[in-house]
């Protein structure tokens, strides 16, 4: 049981240490039929997503996961949400965030990002 929670620990080191470097190295972890969902806005496909991604409006990002919980889904996949904080380039207060996740095994049987949902909290 313990399984799926030592790799989504390890998705998610990889995830943002990926993302904090160089957004657009993280078009392998997604495919044609993944989807993303950042602040209502939706991208379908690993282009689209890489797109969205790297036309962020900001320089430089520092991920900050305070919380993560992860569960296996009834597909043999693992959803996982991330709640934290996240520093934007030179910007010296926090935003808080939270980030669910589906990871799903392609024909190959490599893990990739199925579904991504991320929503900054304001409040």
């Amino acid at each position: 049981m313990a399984g799926f929670v030592a790799l989504a620990e390890q998705f998610i080191a990889h995830y943002y240490t990926t993302f904090d470097a160089d957004r657009k190295n993280l078009a392998s972890l997604y495919r044609d039929n993944s989807m993303l969902t950042f602040e209502g806005a939706q991208s379908l496909g690993a282009a689209a997503i890489t797109e969205k991604l790297a036309s962020l409006p900001f320089q430089k990002v520092v991920h900050r996961p305070s919380a993560q919980d992860a569960q296996p889904s009834p597909t043999g996949g693992i959803i996982i949400l991330v709640t934290g904080q996240l520093l934007v380039d030179e910007e010296g207060n926090p935003l808080s965030y939270s980030q669910a996740f589906q990871l799903e095994k392609d024909g190959n049987g490599a893990w990739f990002v199925f579904n991504d949902i991320f929503r900054l909290v304001y409040g």
